[in-house]
């Protein structure tokens, strides 16, 4: 290998922890954040550029630059050029020794070579894996970032970032890589609550066969739950609001449904629930007068929510979510939050039981802007799918339920469900209160990777946690698939809108 640069002698350095060391003349490609290597009697020491400085001893003193200057430039009396010099300041990250990495106990020595890292010994130091996840390439390096699948998800992801910051693209980018896997790999199913119509395009092109979106807003062919499943326990999560004794009594009548469901056969819908309320208060006069309307008050929002039927249901979960599929809940046309929230706490709730039970394959679910279904600081009738959530986050990793949480606000976010993603991908974030939370969260993100969450470019993130042995820069790679996305541009729309005013008014001008 080439030498990029002689390790050289400062006042506190070399050290175990860090050392510098001076550019090659004829260097230009070194960067703040590349790995790097040197010898040493232990063995291959190896480390990060944390720090470049560029120095020159004919500018060391400012009342001499400036006096020099203001006949002429310095350069024009001086060879200043030939006194420049670069140091870059590397932080030991460990000593590689018969392919096992170990503390630093003996730094480099002073004058000796350095080197950009070795791929494979970059990828052995990293724990990427060859048939791993691609997520794009290790900033300032050919390396590809392929992380291990089980080391991703199965302890939850989160993916952090402002609006605008590439999220989407990025989960797009983690779908695609979990669609082409090999079944030998082990292949996953993939279920996503899509907000915004994000990811319309894996209906079209290599993945079509493999994806399945249903438009929950559509009343016809959207969402649906029979209710012959519904238990009370489900009511009371999705109307907190319940007093003990209209829980008692919604209890009593969905137990009496559902035996009669079992003897012979007949659905019943949300109109037979309503009678029945009727029905079994004039039988049982004890029952306190105020407890029949006010339950049928809190049923009948649910029942506005037309999420519930006598007999069809959408997805069957049991039939869409299979491995290396994609199941896509598109909630673009829906605008009520709590409506979102009672969809997402079922759905939730249905994966999370129907995988302990073994009788769906291990999946991950996909929660696009996970502050609005998890939120911290929420009064409990507006967190209806926030015990769900931190629920899969707790156990999920124990039965191959994995979690990949979406958010651009993540100090709204249940701390408790952000404390369980062992891996965070933090893309462009400057919100202070968010950047706080993000450190407070996050284990391994020290002052260096802190100061460059600000400046990160769309297309650039940074890995910390559980899936790489140190925190990474990584430049996400492009997609596979034609980005698709409802709703347009907002040029066009405006365009549109004066063209369509314009001919309006043109049509009642002739008319009179």
């Amino acid at each position: 290998m080439k030498p990029i640069g002689t390790v050289i002698t400062t006042e506190e350095s070399p050290s175990t922890s860090e050392f510098s060391f001076v550019f090659d003349p004829n260097e230009k490609g070194v960067k703040k954040g590349q790995y790097v290597q040197t010898d040493s009697e232990q063995g291959t020491v190896f480390g990060y550029i944390a720090e470049i400085f560029r120095s020159n001893r004919y500018f060391e003193r400012a009342e001499s630059v400036a006096e020099y200057e203001r006949v002429s430039a310095m350069s024009n009396n001086f060879p200043t050029s030939s006194w420049e010099y670069i140091i870059a300041q590397v932080k030991v990250l460990g000593v590689s020794k018969e392919k096992f990495f170990q503390r630093c106990s003996i730094p480099p020595v002073p004058g000796a070579k350095m080197f950009s890292a070795d791929e494979q010994l970059l990828k052995h130091f990293l724990g990427l894996k060859d048939n791993g996840l691609l997520i794009g390439k290790i900033q300032h390096h050919s390396t590809e970032a392929r992380l291990d699948l089980t080391r991703l998800v199965q302890k939850h992801l989160a993916i952090l970032a402002m609006s605008g910051a590439g999220k989407s693209h990025l989960s797009t980018v983690l779908i695609e890589e979990l669609l082409d896997r090999k079944r030998e790999d082990g292949r996953i199913a993939v279920v996503v609550i899509d907000i915004h119509g994000e990811y319309m395009g894996f209906a079209d092109g290599a993945y079509a066969d493999r994806t399945k979106i249903i438009n929950v807003g559509d009343r016809k062919r959207g969402f649906a739950y029979p209710m012959r499943k519904v238990i009370p326990e489900m009511i009371e999560e999705w109307m907190p609001m319940l007093s003990y004794a209209q829980k008692a009594l919604l209890h009593n009548i969905l137990t009496e449904l559902h035996s009669e469901y079992k003897k012979n056969r007949k659905a019943y819908g949300f109109k037979d629930l309503m009678a029945r309320i009727d029905e079994y208060q004039q039988e049982n006069s004890k029952t306190d007068k105020n407890v029949k309307p006010a339950l049928k008050r809190t049923l009948r929002e649910l029942q506005r929510m037309r999420l519930l039927s006598e007999n069809r249901e959408n997805p069957r979960l049991l039939e869409d979510v299979k491995p290396g599929n994609l199941l896509v809940m598109d909630f673009s046309e829906v605008d009520s939050l709590r409506k979102k929230q009672v969809i997402v706490s079922m759905m939730a709730r249905k994966l999370f039981n129907l995988r302990r039970k073994g009788r769906i394959p291990p999946f991950l679910l996909v929660v696009e802007e996970a502050h609005n279904f998890a939120r911290e600081k929420a009064e409990e009738n507006e967190a209806v799918s926030r015990s769900v959530i931190e629920t899969i986050a707790r156990e999920g990793r124990k039965f191959g339920a994995a979690l990949c949480l979406i958010t651009q606000r993540p100090v709204n976010l249940s701390t408790t469900a952000l404390s369980q993603c062992n891996t965070h991908i933090i893309l462009r974030v400057t919100n202070p209160n968010d950047l706080d939370h993000i450190q407070q969260s996050s284990e391994g993100i020290d002052a260096r990777i802190a100061k460059s969450i600000t400046s990160l470019r769309t297309g650039e993130g940074i890995i910390v946690g559980e899936a790489t042995n140190a925190p990474i820069f990584v430049d996400v790679r492009n997609i596979r698939i034609r980005k698709k996305e409802k709703g347009r541009p907002l040029a066009e729309l405006a365009a549109e809108f004066e063209r369509m005013r314009e001919k309006r008014e043109e049509d009642a001008e002739a008319f009179l």
